[in-house]
């Protein structure tokens, strides 16, 4: 048994969140039908909230049985975040992100209502050079630990951080916060990108991962429904192999 793999009640068929970083809510709404039931969870970002038509593509997802992920990454000052937390939380949204000092997470969480706040800890699109250039002089593990503690100890419910850091976290802070993990390139799909620390779909869950965010493998495929397909039929591989069930 691996004693990083999520316990967490959640579906299987739910562990997979898709990426809808697509140009305009029409061609998202068109993805999504396509998908069909091969994905169940959406996460929409900032170039879908520029496009126009943002919270009402919430709303179509929520009238078709889907969860949604809400990637605007909130930061700025407290009792600013803490308003538009507010103003989200009765969307229907599941997920949220914030990124910022104590202060600003502290907001969201106190206005979260039922909605899961996730701290923000690297962007996978960063690495080592690029935190030297920030200022950060502490390597990456240590940066994201210490921001996932605060995160957990100030009231969020989980962070967004890279599968390689995961299996650090599983062990230091247990099943106590979500660990969503963005940056997923299924082993036949290293294509280069903007993401530099990832990880597989598999490696992920056995890192600790109780959700992976996939984007351009599922879009940019040939066939994004059998894509996706193929990835939910590796979440479930990993999942019936562990002598726990996930249902």
């Amino acid at each position: 048994m691996n004693d990083r793999l999520s316990s967490k009640p959640i579906p299987v068929h739910e562990r997979l969140i898709l990426a809808l970083d697509v140009p305009t809510a029409e061609d998202a709404k068109r993805l999504v039908e396509e998908l069909g039931d091969s994905v169940e969870f959406y996460k929409i970002g900032l170039e879908l909230f520029m496009a126009g038509g943002y919270f009402e593509l919430i709303d179509w997802l929520r009238a078709r049985g889907k969860k949604v992920f809400v990637d605007l990454k909130f930061f700025d000052v407290p009792q600013t975040v803490g308003s538009a937390v507010r103003r989200l939380r009765d969307r229907g949204a599941a997920f949220a992100t914030v990124h910022g000092n104590d202060a600003i997470l502290e907001a969201a969480a106190r206005e979260k209502g039922d909605l899961k706040i996730l701290a923000v800890t690297v962007l996978t699109s960063l690495d080592r050079g690029d935190l030297d250039d920030l200022g950060f002089a502490c390597d990456v593990d240590a940066l994201v630990l210490s921001r996932a503690r605060r995160a957990l100890e100030l009231g969020c419910d989980g962070v967004v951080s890279s599968g390689l850091e995961a299996p650090k976290l599983r062990d230091r802070l247990g099943e106590r916060l979500l660990v969503i993990t963005p940056g997923i390139r299924p082993i036949d799909n290293r294509e280069s990108d903007d993401q530099k620390r990832t990880v597989g779909v598999a490696e992920a869950f056995a890192n600790g991962a109780d959700y992976i965010v996939v984007g351009r493998p599922i879009r940019n495929a040939p066939d994004p429904r059998a894509a996706a397909e193929a990835v939910q039929a590796e979440i479930h591989g990993v999942f019936s192999a562990d002598d726990r069930r996930h249902t």
